[in-house]
């Protein structure tokens, strides 16, 4: 019996063992670094690269690629971080789910959404929802690529409609949107005012960069069943919002942005619209997930309150 004692506390040892240095392991792979790993772990660096080295051994395995400047997965690494990541997470759910068991709701949610996607829909839901489930934590990524919410280990991201990926779940938290061309009076009474798409191209305009795509924004436009897409050109390029209007505003070219985003400035005279007939509306902003992702009740709370009510 004590022998049988003794092999059972050797397993649970070993196991206690593995599965942190497994844990270290996985996010080492994910960051590719062991000074980013060290620090999202709260151990030293030394430490880290122990249990790494103790893991390799006990597995007689090479798990990870060092050189003095990456890190990177062997094979037989990259296929057990393939293999474990989505079990690791499967039990983070699981806890996260017994501790909703709780009177109250709580939990973390991260979501990534872009500069005008939490201005317009998402800061004005979390003002009242925080306020009601204050065990909830959210985190708020602004960031306007085409972020990819499973390997940043998002909950959800927020995009517009006609850029979610089929195999994502989409729920409507925003009205149609529309954009709008827009210049001071000042430019104007100086440089006129642009009377198709195609007069942009005359005109000092201020650009945005598409991170995602490292190139300059085309300007669309739509009128009868016409579409068009204009490349402009000007002094100022731009990848954030609120500069562009800015811009616009005193005077240095035109600027293409939300509608509703300049509404206040439009309605004090700062700005005028340009080219609302080839304005049209389009659909507006999501919230996207994965399917398979198992949700705590905190995610299914916040989903709620961001669904758009007609």
């Amino acid at each position: 019996m004590v022998a049988g004692l003794f092999r059972i506390n050797g397993r649970m040892r070993m196991l206690k063992e593995n599965f942190n240095d497994l844990i270290s392991f996985l996010v080492v792979a994910r960051e590719r670094s062991f000074t980013k790993a060290a620090a999202k772990l709260g151990v030293s660096q030394s430490a880290l690269s122990h249990a790494i080295r103790g893991l390799e051994e006990r597995l007689e395995l090479r798990l990870l690629t060092r050189t003095t400047r990456s890190v990177a997965p062997t094979q037989a690494g990259e296929k057990l971080a393939e293999s474990l990541g989505p079990r690791f997470a499967e039990i983070e759910g699981e806890l996260e789910a017994l501790i909703e068991m709780r009177e109250n709701p709580a939990g973390n949610i991260r979501i990534t959404a872009g500069e005008h996607a939490v201005d317009s829909v998402l800061w004005p839901v979390l003002k009242s929802f925080l306020g009601e489930y204050p065990d909830i934590k959210v985190e708020i990524t602004v960031d306007n690529t085409l972020t990819d919410i499973v390997a940043g280990r998002f909950d959800a991201g927020i995009r517009l409609g006609e850029q979610v990926a089929k195999d994502m779940i989409a729920v409507r938290i925003g009205p149609d949107m529309r954009m709008a061309v827009v210049a001071s009076p000042g430019y104007l009474a100086k440089n006129g005012s642009p009377q198709t798409p195609q007069d942009l191209q005359n005109h000092n305009c201020i650009n945005m960069r598409l991170p995602t795509m490292g190139g300059l924004y085309a300007w669309e436009f739509a009128k009868d069943d016409r579409e068009l897409r204009v490349r402009v050109d000007g002094q100022l390029t731009f990848n954030s919002l609120r500069q562009r209007i800015d811009a616009a505003a005193v005077g240095l070219g035109l600027a293409y942005v939300p509608e509703d985003s300049v509404a206040e400035a439009i309605a004090r005279g700062e700005l005028v619209t340009l080219l609302e007939e080839w304005c049209a509306p389009f659909p507006g902003y999501y919230l996207y997930y994965p399917s398979r992702k198992q949700h705590t009740t905190a995610f299914s709370l916040f989903v709620e309150a961001l669904r758009f009510k007609r």
